[in-house]
């Protein structure tokens, strides 16, 4: 796990999968479109918050994004990880504290995680 320059912790999909596997209390924000989220999703955990919010509809979102991060850590993710971290930065510069992107996305996850989750 690091940090950026813009303060978004960039988590591994194993660092994912021990925090939520430890019960620590998370907010999944899965920002695909929602053919994608269709597809497939991370999901079965707990203490998981689970919110799918496509990347654009994000800024006229934010109060439910904030409502749903209070006092958790929100995991950003998407396909791949790339407009996941673009959505973290905004948030950070929003004042969204404790903000991480998954790195590699569900694409990752699938491939090393969880194989029973769909690639696509």
């Amino acid at each position: 796990m690091s940090v950026n320059e813009a303060g978004v912790v960039r988590l591994t999909t194993a660092g994912l999968k021990a925090r939520l596997d430890q019960g620590e209390p998370i907010a999944l924000l899965d920002v695909r479109e929602p053919e994608e989220r269709a597809f497939c999703a991370i999901g079965g955990f707990a203490t998981a918050t689970d919110l799918h919010i496509p990347m654009n509809e994000i800024p006229t979102r934010l109060v439910e994004v904030r409502a749903a991060a209070e006092g958790k850590t929100l995991v950003v993710y998407c396909h791949h990880g790339v407009r996941s971290l673009a959505v973290a930065h905004w948030l950070t510069g929003q004042g969204v504290r404790d903000v991480a992107n998954l790195d590699g996305g569900i694409d990752v996850w699938s491939a090393v995680i969880d194989p029973d989750v769909p690639r696509y």
